[in-house]
């Protein structure tokens, strides 16, 4: 047996020394356990961590390759996208073809990366995504320093700069595949915003579907579907109608400048619009010129042109003519070719670019003029033909898309802008311009009010005079007189006969003016005696065409309608309207036309001074003036004969501008050489009646007459 003592002298080990067959010294082994332990807690983390992030990655993937594969298979041909809109639009056509108003959202028609100018698919790939033609859909980086430079500037990470690739931004033009639902959305408007909302769970949602875009089509066509959805302010939807808006060419023709200026709004559509702010879109034109050359798009020599000759308006975006008048045509056309269109509509309208620049103008100088810095007071013009064709119209001072329009909205009362269809009754029932009425005080019993007595402006009574001088003057008394011996029942019809439709006053009142009326409907009134004494329908369009067809849709014909009094009748009330102009007591002196042209009117003041009138003709036009506050409150120093006749004289005298002159349709009566007395003696009525308010024309009307002109409102 071998000894089992432990070795002595010098072969025994010693401590600390070598180990003994291969076996590790005590400290030595303690050294490496705890590398050994914290080593196998590191794999053992990184084999959980690991475990969990490919099952992980692995469940995403097939998440997102499902959605993916979801969002391919509900994709539709390529054109069934093209065009998006669920709404269509209306062009309006003036007289001579030219095109003035849009409304609605406008699609040109299809443009394609084939046929669009090479410039404008630079500008867009170098304003919007510069990797578009490499990129999967998505761009890691760009979304990256989005994030960056959004927390830079202080806001959310995806709050502002959004990264997305024009993929992505196709994405939310198609709201992810859901379509517009009326009964989920108030309106389409509501609709898109939350189609662009730029939340975390949108982004998310954004991924599948642009990895789907990027499947289905190719990148032509993804950057074709871009091009034909992209709102670009001024209602154009797609780059082919912001060309023709804009610029009033196509797509395919636009160059540098053009194309820099179109692929500018792309950032914020409504801002940079050039029909809104010409110089800012300019501005914006500029940064993208640079991004282009950054790029290479561009040489030297196009990048100067394009900076030296920044692109501007066609005129006819321009022109910013019309507004109101097109408002008009929306409001009074058939809903479903207007406001609730789903086609694209031309509409030929009556529209006279010329007039209505001269309508506008007028109203501008006279307010430059002779209003009060300041003034609230109001004002509108309508101008048209003698069988209602509309040619012009202003219905305020400054033009809101939509808003509210004084010339055909604004219902306020008439005043003696009436009393020429008292008088045109009065005519056709045989009485003459020269025969006598009795100026003088006049009582009727209203039952159920008690007395009621008529006065004139001036508080003055001037006995016998002519019909024609009453007339001219504005009496008060002599229309009451005249019009309670032929019946208000009779001169209502007459009235409404004429256009007024409006429900009339039923007391003595009636002949003053007392009931309300549009501007509209009493210019057209008046075009009823110009005429020959037809009543006419105003209208503003003659066809109605979709686009793309060549033979209307519907036509309108001229707006004469049934007889109301004889021509002959007409012809002898507008001689006595003559005479408010040219007689020295007439109402409306301040309206007389230079160079001898002829023009008949009439002055109209309401109670208080709230409402002033003029309105009138010449052998060419019709011209209805009204004026006053939007809150009914009274006009200061402001009557018919004032401000009223001044707008309606500079508006005429503009809107003649060229013509030659032409005489009145009138018969001239023959003055008698004694006036012999009153041929029809008054049979008063009785109901109900109301102040009186026209001037007169003693020293102190003319003195307020000066002061009101200078003073306006």
């Amino acid at each position: 047996m071998a000894d089992r003592r432990a070795p002595t002298g010098a072969t025994a080990p010693r401590r600390g020394g070598p180990e003994r067959r291969g076996r590790p010294a005590r400290p030595a082994r303690r050294r490496n356990f705890l590398i050994r332990w914290v080593t196998g807690l590191l794999r053992f983390l990184w084999r959980v961590v690991w475990g969990v992030a490919w099952r992980v990655t692995a469940v995403v993937a097939l998440v997102l390759a499902g959605a993916t594969f979801y969002f391919y298979s509900t994709l539709p041909e390529l054109g069934e996208l093209i065009d998006g809109r669920s709404r269509g639009s209306v062009t309006m056509i003036d007289a001579d073809g030219q095109v003035f108003a849009w409304r609605g959202e406008t699609f040109g028609g299809l443009i394609t990366t084939e046929t669009a100018s090479e410039h404008l698919v630079n500008a867009i790939i170098a304003t919007e995504d510069r990797r578009f033609w490499w990129h999967f859909g998505v761009s890691p980086r760009g979304i990256a320093g989005a994030v960056r430079s959004n927390l830079a500037a202080g806001r959310g990470p995806f709050s502002g700069a959004g990264g997305s690739t024009i993929t992505q931004q196709v994405a939310k033009l198609l709201c992810l595949g859901r379509p517009f639902d009326p009964s989920e959305w108030a309106s389409e408007a509501e609709y898109e915003a939350d189609c662009r909302r730029g939340s975390v769970w949108r982004k998310l949602q954004e991924l599948p579907y642009a990895f789907a875009l990027e499947l289905r089509y190719s990148k032509a066509e993804i950057l074709t579907l871009y091009m034909n959805r992209a709102f670009l302010g001024a209602g154009a939807r797609g780059f082919e109608a912001a060309a023709q808006r804009y610029f009033g060419r196509s797509a395919s023709e636009v160059g540098p400048a053009e194309s820099a200026m179109l692929a500018g709004l792309l950032v914020a559509p409504s801002l940079y619009a050039p029909t809104r702010n010409l110089q800012r879109a300019q501005d914006r034109a500029n940064v993208v010129i640079g991004l282009m050359a950054r790029e290479g798009f561009l040489d030297e020599a196009e990048i100067a042109e394009a900076r030296a000759y920044p692109a501007t308006l066609s005129p006819a975006a321009q022109a910013r003519t019309g507004g109101f008048f097109a408002d008009w045509i929306m409001q009074s056309g058939p809903a479903y070719l207007t406001r609730e269109t789903t086609e694209d509509v031309l509409i030929q309208t009556t529209l006279d670019q010329r007039i209505q620049n001269a309508a506008e103008a007028a109203l501008a100088h006279v307010f430059d003029t002779r209003v009060r810095e300041g003034s609230q007071a109001q004002a509108a013009i309508v101008v048209m033909d003698a069988d209602g064709a509309v040619r012009a119209m202003v219905g305020g001072r400054q033009h809101v898309p939509g808003g509210f329009n004084r010339a055909t909205q604004a219902r306020r009362q008439t005043g003696s802008a009436l009393k020429p269809f008292v008088y045109a009754l009065a005519m056709e029932l045989g009485f003459e311009p020269y025969d006598m009425v009795d100026d003088a005080p006049l009582t009727i019993d209203i039952r159920g009010s008690g007395p009621w007595s008529p006065r004139n402006y001036t508080n003055e009574f001037r006995g016998m005079m002519s019909i024609a001088e009453a007339f001219a003057r504005s009496q008060n008394i002599p229309a009451v007189r005249i019009s309670e011996s032929m019946g208000r029942a009779d001169v209502r019809r007459a009235a409404n006969a004429f256009g007024l439709q409006a429900e009339l006053a039923d007391g003595p009142a009636l002949a003053l003016g007392s009931s309300e009326s549009t501007l509209l409907d009493m210019t057209a009134a008046y075009a009823g005696i110009l005429n020959g004494g037809s009543s006419v329908r105003p209208y503003g369009f003659t066809a109605l065409t979709l686009a793309g067809e060549r033979e209307p849709l519907m036509g309108i014909g001229g707006g004469i309608a049934e007889r109301v009094i004889s021509e002959e009748a007409a012809m002898r009330l507008t001689w006595m309207m003559t005479q408010v102009l040219e007689a020295p007591y007439g109402t409306g002196r301040r309206a007389r036309l230079p160079d001898g042209r002829q023009a008949a009117g009439k002055t109209g003041t309401t109670q208080g001074a709230r409402d002033a009138w003029f309105t009138g003709f010449t052998a060419d036009y019709v011209v209805g003036v009204w004026m006053g506050n939007d809150d009914n409150t009274p006009l200061t120093g402001v009557t018919g004969g004032g401000l009223p006749a001044a707008i309606w004289r500079e508006t005429m005298v503009r809107v003649h501008e060229g013509t030659p002159l032409r005489p009145l349709p009138m018969i001239v009566p023959e003055r008698p050489e004694l006036e012999p007395p009153a041929s029809r003696s008054p049979a008063p009525g009785a109901r109900h009646g109301q102040e009186p308010a026209e001037p007169g024309t003693g020293l102190g009307d003319a003195i307020r007459d000066i002061i009101g002109g200078i003073l306006g409102n």
